[in-house]
């Protein structure tokens, strides 16, 4: 389980006095606004920042970070992840899951048979899709409905799969 969860991506700088454009990357855009801290990921490190500043613009999140007063020294990390840990975490429903925990679990049919591996998660519109890579080295799509996705079960590192007819047809 990973120690770290994504919760936005620093897209450009927002101004000049070290403002950012973060794409957020959680279900709840409005969470930016109980954050007190959150941590970039530098590609070296995590460091550790303070929201002093909160705004909305679009779909967009503009944060000011009290480490930072200058668009030269903010402008390096574009792109660069921006992570929380656990105990930041909103409270999750039952039958939810954050993605970072679904990547990489073992994908067992519901007739107990070895499908391949959860690789990635599309969110669409109507519902997320699941990228799973089959045992043959090829990716399927399954759609994370009740009828398709059985169960999850995190500590076994499974997830349990109905194939529903065409499913695997190309």
């Amino acid at each position: 389980m990973e120690d770290y969860l994504r919760v936005g991506v620093i897209s450009s700088t927002h101004g000049l006095r070290g403002e950012v454009k973060v794409y957020p990357t959680t279900d709840d855009v409005r969470r930016f606004d109980d954050l007190k801290t959150v941590f970039l990921d530098t590609g070296h490190e995590r460091r550790l920042l303070h929201i002093t500043g909160v705004k909305y613009f679009k779909n967009m999140v503009i944060l000011k970070f009290r480490e930072f007063d200058d668009i030269n020294d903010i402008e390096k990390y574009k792109g660069r992840d921006l992570l929380i840990g656990r105990d930041q975490a909103v409270a999750l429903g039952p039958d939810e899951n954050f993605i970072a925990d679904l990547i990489g679990l073992r994908v067992i049919t519901d007739a107990g048979e070895e499908f391949g591996i959860m690789k990635d998660v599309m969110q669409t519109g109507a519902n997320d899709v699941y990228v799973i890579e089959g045992k043959d080295g090829r990716e399927y799509l399954f759609p994370a409905i009740r009828q398709c996705v059985l169960g999850v079960d995190l500590e076994a590192g499974t997830m349990t799969v109905h194939i529903m007819d065409g499913l695997l047809d190309l």
